[in-house]
């Protein structure tokens, strides 16, 4: 019986399709009316469509090796495809896709799949290239002959290898608040976090009551008559506080200076000299060129002749020179307070930050339940950034 008419089952066999008898084990540009195996095996492979398209022009792609659900085959073009600029992939076992070019509106679509259950060509947004700065909050210095608070954990990849996100995402976004002095040793800072990164909050300063420093992002630094300051916990995000003075008498004794980003904490030698605060770190991500993470001084007693110890650079504040009060790490930039002289009170540690650097195609929006100091700021070269001054809440690009 001869043939009167092209049926389904013929088009959806390949007719009209030159399969190419190579196999495509690398990116490569597609061409229409041709089929390709594309053996994924080793790598991801990105299939760019055919840049001037004609209605009803069709590629057809294969799964070679049935390992598209490991390494995906990526499929670009300069037209939509199934109505967006997105990018799509096929990330399962033996997908066998066949796709149309409609027109400009919704551009190429899956004609016939195979293997693909309920999506045959799944939306793959390009990745957006990030950097951050996450500093956790500051340690509040103890109070009455104590330590200085040590500054908020630091984290940042600005320099290095930027981390990938994906666009239509919400990720989770945490500042840490700066920890709280009150009559003993001070309160630790709270941690900052950005999707699963995690800044620790500086250690608490060492007191006459509780007298060695806490451990956190930097530790805090330790108490009179040679206290030990706390340890960087975990390690890689600070320094260690300085130790208490060695001796006391007639109401002078000094407290040791909380861990830095950079340095740690200086130990009192003397009990008429507190120890300063190790230093911060600078960093240029939002084009400002600030110091982040100081640890704070250790405060001295009444009777003392030397000096408190001073705020290490990034915000640590100063320790008290006797009763008086201690000076507080400053706002966002997770630096420690400073310790409290004999009976004074300790400095609340600073407040973290968090700093994102993103491509300027992008916008952040926020989701819920942050405060942002600046949203989608122009930087350095097609980039942009946003700081993030407290809160708790998710973001999102776009």
């Amino acid at each position: 019986m001869a043939l009167t008419k092209v049926t389904k089952e013929l088009i959806q066999g390949g007719l009209g399709i030159d399969w190419q008898a190579t196999v495509k084990t690398g990116n490569f540009q597609a061409v229409a009316s041709q089929g390709y195996f594309v053996n994924t095996t080793s790598n991801e492979i990105i299939v760019t469509m055919p840049p001037s398209p004609a209605v009803g022009d069709i590629v057809s792609i294969v799964d070679y090796a049935g390992t598209a659900q490991t390494n995906n085959i990526k499929i670009t073009a300069q037209a939509n495809i199934n109505g967006s600029a997105n990018d799509v992939k096929i990330d399962y076992q033996r997908g066998a896709v066949s796709i149309i070019y409609s027109g400009t509106a919704q551009g190429w679509l899956a004609e016939y799949a195979a293997n693909d259950g309920t999506n045959a060509l799944v939306n793959s947004p390009p990745a957006i290239s990030m950097n951050y700065l996450i500093v956790a909050g500051g340690g509040g210095g103890g109070s009455d002959f104590a330590g200085g608070g040590g500054a908020g954990g630091y984290k940042t990849n600005f320099g290095g290898t930027a981390l990938t996100l994906s666009s239509s995402t919400n990720y989770n976004l945490q500042v840490g608040i700066g920890g709280t002095s009150g009559s003993g040793a001070g309160g630790d800072g709270g941690n900052s976090i950005f999707n699963t990164i995690t800044s620790t909050g500086g250690g608490g300063g060492g007191a006459n009551a509780g007298r060695t420093g806490r451990n956190g992002g930097s530790g805090g630094g330790g108490s009179y008559v040679g206290y030990n300051g706390g340890s960087a916990s975990p390690s890689g995000q600070g320094n260690n506080g300085g130790s208490g003075s060695p001796d006391v008498s007639s109401n002078a004794a000094s407290g040791g200076g909380g861990g830095g980003a950079s340095g740690v904490g200086v130990s009192s030698t003397t009990k008429n000299t507190g120890g300063n605060g190790g230093a911060g770190l600078l960093n240029n991500i939002d084009g400002l060129n600030n110091y982040y993470a100081g640890g704070g001084g250790g405060g001295i007693g009444a009777n003392s002749t030397g000096s408190p110890g001073s705020g290490g650079s990034g915000g640590g504040g100063t320790g008290s020179n006797g009763n008086g009060a201690a000076t507080a790490g400053t706002s966002n930039t997770g630096g420690g307070g400073g310790g409290g002289g004999q009976g004074g009170n300790g400095g609340n540690g600073g407040s973290g930050i968090v700093i994102l650097r993103y491509p300027d195609s992008y916008n952040i929006t926020v989701v819920s339940g942050l405060t942002a100091g600046t949203l989608n700021t122009s930087v350095g070269s097609n980039e942009k950034y946003s700081t993030f001054t407290a809160g708790t809440g998710t973001i999102t690009f776009s």
